[in-house]
């Protein structure tokens, strides 16, 4: 037997799953069937509204969010692009805006404003209520990437003799607006945070009982000042949904959820595959950075790393005779350098990502060197064995030259990958991002050591 739904409840059905006909709600729009447009919007996701607006013409763009619901406006503007937010922002009346910014979460409206130009920002704060505008300016000292600067004030707070009646009768009143209700916590008439509660704990007690013999006194939180990623580490670590945030007297101040950390962890993610690609960080997308804007990210560390690898040209020169006596020498450096170079890398990118997750901290420098020379130690000798072999078919009356390589292969895999290890260890001790000691450094400071050691071992052995 074959079940089926009807047409609408399928239409439905796509439309949580978020599948919708871009085509239609295009053609509804350009017909100017506003009517039907608007009453299928009012059934969309926010995210699938924001992504519509964002692909029409610029004209369009207010047309169809001025046809948006009330409720579901705010929701949608916080999704849009810095650039669309700006568009509206100056299309729209005061009232309206006002209307906007009292709708938005604090944190949403806090990461506008950061992005946008200074004279608008004066527009949005002239135009909301002056509790929000305290609120925001509050926010907007916090230093940049820490825990204040990302967190949230619509949390619910409740208070330790409250009944779990009364709490409930609170969540309900209050909750509309809050950023999550599952999580709630406890303070004291001084705002200092006491404890934690969920709906759970709740739900599974009876109405009369106290809230302070259900909390959670064992609180994880965040101060106000503390790195983001230290925020993000706090909820790898005990797989949290919300972090309460207090300032330095123990007050809470606010919440940080899941969803922006989800956004941290994903800048701080792209930040070090740009640093470790030699590029200075970029907050916009790339098809939205110029191109000189690009450029000069690149440039400053394409010139580091260019006047660097001139102490691989110095090295050179410094051996020119041992090169004039055995030119053999000459065709095993690509070899030697990039085989280096790649086993720095592979040494290097695993320390950083350690790190970054929290496996490795910098008291395991030690252990971490020792476990890296002797895996260097294998991938040499294997790789050596297998060169040897080679080398000893192509060149069978070169043994010393062939000795010379192997040896050397040997020791410049285990010191790439001491080095590649230890470097970003160093950078961190250094309270620098240990990105920066990535591939395109690494492989300069390696390509230097490994020929010093193959130049130094050759006339050693060749007697030159």
């Amino acid at each position: 037997m074959v079940l089926s739904c009807p047409s609408t409840e399928m239409e439905e059905i796509d439309m949580a799953m978020g599948n919708f006909d871009w085509e239609l709600l295009t053609e509804l729009l350009e017909n100017r069937q506003f009517r039907k447009l608007r009453e299928t919007m009012a059934d969309m996701n926010e995210v699938d509204i924001a992504e519509f607006i964002e692909e029409q013409e610029l004209e369009k763009k207010v047309l169809v969010y001025r046809m948006l619901p009330k409720e579901l406006a705010a929701d949608v503007f916080s999704f849009l692009e810095v650039e669309d937010q700006e568009h509206i922002i100056n299309s729209i009346t005061d009232y309206e805006l006002g209307k906007i910014i009292e709708d938005l979460y604090v944190d949403d409206a806090v990461d506008m404003l950061e992005e946008l130009p200074a004279i608008v920002v004066k527009r949005v704060l002239k135009n909301a209520a002056p509790d929000t505008r305290a609120l925001i300016n509050q926010f907007l000292q916090y230093p940049e990437n820490s825990a204040g600067s990302i967190m949230t004030a619509e949390y619910i707070g409740l208070k330790r003799n409250m009944t779990v009646e009364q709490a409930f009768a609170y969540i309900r009143e209050n909750g509309v607006d809050k950023e999550t209700i599952y999580t709630c916590f406890v303070t004291d008439s001084k705002r200092q945070l006491q404890g934690v509660v969920t709906v759970k704990d709740l739900l599974m007690n009876p109405y009369h009982t106290i809230i302070k013999d259900i909390m959670d006194e064992n609180i994880i939180y965040a101060v106000t000042t503390e790195d983001q990623e230290e925020v993000v580490e706090a909820f790898n670590k005990y797989d949290l949904l919300c972090l309460p945030v207090v300032d330095h007297e123990d007050r809470l101040v606010g919440i940080v959820t899941v969803d922006d950390v989800v956004e941290v962890m994903e800048q701080e993610a792209t930040e070090d595959f740009e640093k470790m690609a030699a590029m200075l960080p970029s907050e916009k997308p790339y098809l939205k950075t110029s191109v000189l804007e690009l450029a000069k990210n690149r440039i400053p560390w394409l010139l580091l790393l260019m006047f660097t690898s001139l102490l691989t040209g110095a090295i050179l020169v410094t051996y020119e005779n041992a090169l004039q006596v055995v030119p053999l020498l000459i065709s095993f450096i690509p070899m030697l350098m990039d085989t280096s170079g790649n086993c720095g890398n592979q040494s290097s990118t695993m320390v950083i990502r350690g790190m970054a997750v929290g496996d490795i901290e910098l008291r395991d420098v030690v252990k971490v060197a020792w476990k890296e020379l002797r895996v260097g130690f294998l991938c040499g000798l294997v790789l050596a064995a297998a060169n040897f072999a080679r080398l000893f078919l192509q060149y069978p009356d070169q043994i010393l030259v062939n000795l010379v390589v192997v040896l050397s292969l040997v020791l410049t895999v285990i010191l790439a990958k001491t080095i590649g290890c230890t470097l970003p260890m160093l950078a961190k001790r250094m309270n620098l991002d240990p990105a920066i000691m990535a591939a395109p450094l690494i492989t300069t400071i390696v390509d230097a050591c490994s020929l010093m050691i193959y130049f130094r071992l050759a006339c050693a052995l060749l007697k030159i």
